[in-house]
């Protein structure tokens, strides 16, 4: 459940990332931020940093939508643990 907990955690700095990015399209010398996601053996870490590049507000949108089922499938690991554990907890020796 720890390793949901700490994907959901770099997932969201991904998503604020992405947000600023697309918040500052229209601002002049704005540089985006890119994240990569990686797994670092015990759990999922979000590196940053600066492209250069203005926002390619087509790669922002997919990223997002990349988030949106990142989140969804680690919460539903979350809420599937969290059913068995109850489950286990209820059985009576």
């Amino acid at each position: 459940m720890q390793v949901n907990a700490n994907a959901m955690m770099s997932i969201s700095n991904w998503m604020n990332n992405s947000a600023n990015n697309i918040a500052n399209v229209n601002t002049q010398d704005y540089s985006a931020t890119q994240t990569t996601m990686n797994n670092n053996g015990s759990g999922v870490v979000a590196q940053s940093s600066q492209t250069g590049n203005r926002t390619d507000l087509a790669k922002e949108m997919t990223d997002q939508i990349s988030i949106e089922k990142s989140v969804d499938a680690n919460a539903q690991a979350i809420k599937t643990q969290d059913k068995m554990i109850g489950s286990l907890l209820d059985l009576t020796i």
